[in-house]
């Protein structure tokens, strides 16, 4: 988590790891920390550490629902959409649902609107699954690299035995 003193800060930051992939969630927050760091602590401490910590009034898949319709509505937040999706799906929102959604908002908003939101969720949906894969297999190398070191350590351990004339 990226180190902060101030509380809302440290709230948001709370909040963003609740729904989205801790490193991406730290990656923006440096990037715009880097970049405008006013920008940064007005905006992520307001939406993150004030608004969505608000769970008591409504469930983060509430607000999430809430967002992606609202950025799919916009039209001109795709890469805000495609986070926002795939925190959807991490609080509990089926992709389905978030169809259903989109399709929703193209009523009001116009098909394309919605056309491009259901780009952005085709393309939030690939890189989730290329991000797992990744993961996953850099897991299996670990455990074989683990388990080759094992191996070898068991096989050198083992005493070599002698022929005896």
């Amino acid at each position: 988590m990226a180190k902060t003193d101030d509380p809302r800060m440290k709230k948001a930051l709370e909040m963003l790891h609740a729904i989205e992939d801790k490193d991406a969630a730290d990656e923006v927050v440096s990037v715009l920390n880097e970049l405008a760091p006013d920008y940064a602590r007005a905006t992520v401490a307001y939406a993150f550490g004030d608004t969505y910590a608000r769970t008591k009034q409504l469930a983060l898949r509430d607000r999430e629902i809430t967002t992606i319709a609202t950025l799919a509505a916009l039209g001109t937040a795709q890469p805000q959409l495609k986070v926002h999706i795939r925190s959807g799906l991490k609080v509990g929102l089926t992709q389905q649902e978030i169809v259903e959604i989109i399709g929703h908002v193209g009523v009001y908003a116009g098909f394309p609107a919605a056309a491009n939101a259901y780009f952005a969720m085709k393309e939030a949906l690939t890189e989730s699954a290329a991000a797992r894969k990744a993961a996953a297999d850099k897991s299996g190398a670990a455990k074989f690299a683990g388990g080759k070191a094992k191996a070898a350590k068991a096989k050198a351990a083992k005493p070599k035995a002698t022929k005896k004339g």
